[in-house]
């Protein structure tokens, strides 16, 4: 074993044995765990270690010696670089088999209470082009691989329109062809890039904070509606109007044409007036016969078709008789409070965001739902005695809050509330798995339902139903 100067060692001829939390790898030196990024198991590599503590220790491949009989080619060019898809090289089969077991593992590990026998995992039906948004940055120097800094020609910096390299913010890698999202995005994207070279207009630099070009947004849906946001860091009309004339003409089936003039030292827009250049201000999602308005800044699950699988097996698992009162909590945009409403008497959405919460009454608006009330507020306030006093007793609970879980205070809440039913939506089930082992001395887990909504990497939803004791 080598060691370098700085006593992180060189570890030799290490075999991968299986997958870990995030993307990473595990290998086992002399009883001590390291994790791996960028390998699968069955690969044997040196590793460069980057980290080194008591218990474990963290490390990249340098060298591999031998490749996984479980490898396959990852089909996009950009595979390795630009840090997303992480698990191109790994067959999906085995992808969701892990997905299943990581959640099972931290159920039983984490939460540390009795379990029913698991569904097998709801596989995403479509694996490449799942996507309905994307964000691509400019750059005024595109990212170089590491084969290209040590290369002896003279490599060119030309500017970027593409992903941020993972952990690296000023670091844009060049996207040419994306296999998330469907056409028109690569079409849009690579039009608004030739464009900008051949009308001189200048990409952002976000180091020094200059240039004309920030981001491009690009939302699509399964009615086939398209929208498109240029955000631009300064007001130029006519290099502004060109680009925009330019993608109208060339794009016809873009639904919703907009931009907006960022000129904060940040790319997010949710505090930025989008303007409508053409078209209409929104796009819809359908799922069955519901219809979602998106606009600009609202969230929806990004994976449509998926979201839909969720949403049914929640409606399955919560089995909401007529006569029911539903909280859902953490609503968002009232999808599945929507997407509920018509098996139960009433539907209550409770929602910290406030614009989420106009979107969700909206929703429910546009599709004549007419026994669904909305709140937004944090959620440990809102429900208190007096709410349910006034909108009436839970008889079931659907919760899908975000990776953190759920706050201690709101566990109380939901355990005073005392449901009878709750079915549990997590994007972690780490968090969830903390979570029920808070309320498991009044709820038995009785149903479990992993669901992939992102192929090719390590996030997994997972679907519980916990019924009182």
């Amino acid at each position: 074993m080598g060691r370098n100067r700085n006593k992180k060692p060189l570890l030799e001829n290490i075999e991968i044995i299986k997958l870990a939390a995030e993307g990473k790898a595990i290998a086992k030196v002399d009883d001590k765990v390291v994790f791996v990024t960028n390998v699968i198991p069955g690969d044997v590599v040196d590793v460069q270690v980057t980290k080194k503590r008591k218990s474990f220790m963290e490390g990249h491949p340098v060298v591999f010696h031998k490749y996984s009989d479980l490898r396959v080619d990852a089909f996009c060019e950009h595979f390795g670089i630009c840090g997303g898809c992480k698990w191109q090289n790994l067959p999906y089969e085995e992808q969701i088999k892990f997905k299943q077991q990581e959640v099972l593992d931290n159920l039983s590990r984490i939460g540390k209470i009795e379990l029913p026998e698991a569904n097998a995992i709801l596989p995403s039906a479509k694996t490449e082009f799942y996507r309905n948004k994307l964000e691509f940055t400019f750059s005024n120097k595109r990212y170089l691989t590491f084969d290209e800094i040590n290369s002896e020609d003279e490599i060119d910096r030309t500017p970027a329109l593409g992903f941020h390299v993972p952990r690296l913010f000023d670091k844009i890698v060049d996207i040419n062809k994306c296999h998330l999202q469907a056409e028109p995005s690569n079409a849009v994207r690579l039009a608004v890039k030739e464009y900008a070279f051949a009308n001189d207009l200048s990409f952002f630099d976000i180091r020094n904070q200059e240039g004309f070009l920030r981001t491009l947004i690009i939302r699509t849906s399964t009615t086939d509606d398209v929208m498109v946001i240029v955000v631009f860091y300064y007001e130029d009309v006519e290099k502004r109007e060109g680009l925009m004339a330019h993608l109208a003409e060339k794009f016809p089936e873009i639904t919703s044409l907009m931009y907006v003039i960022n000129e904060k030292g940040n790319d997010t827009i949710g505090d930025q007036d989008v303007i409508l250049y053409k078209g209409v201000d929104h796009i819809f999602e359908q799922m069955e016969d519901l219809k979602f308005k998106i606009g600009p800044k609202s969230f929806y699950q990004t994976n449509s078709e998926q979201a839909y699988e969720l949403y049914n097996k929640t409606r399955e698992f919560a089995n909401i008789q007529k006569n029911e009162v539903v909280y859902d909590l953490y609503t968002g945009t009232g999808t599945i409070a929507n997407f509920v409403a018509r098996q139960a008497k009433k539907v209550i959405g409770i929602e910290y965001v406030p614009e989420a919460i106009e979107d969700a009454k909206l929703n429910s608006e546009i599709n004549d739902i007419n026994n669904t009330s909305f709140f937004a507020g944090d959620m440990k306030n809102v429900l208190n005695a007096e709410f349910i006093a006034e909108h009436g007793h839970p008889d079931m609970m659907i919760v899908d809050p975000p990776r953190a879980g759920m706050h201690t205070d709101v566990v109380e809440t939901i355990l005073q509330a005392a449901p009878n039913r709750i079915v549990y939506v997590s994007c972690n089930s780490a968090t969830q798995a903390r979570d029920l082992e808070m309320m498991d001395h009044a709820y038995k887990v009785t149903k479990i339902q992993a669901v992939d909504m992102f192929p090719h990497t390590h996030h997994v939803e997972n679907i519980v139903l916990m019924e009182k004791r």
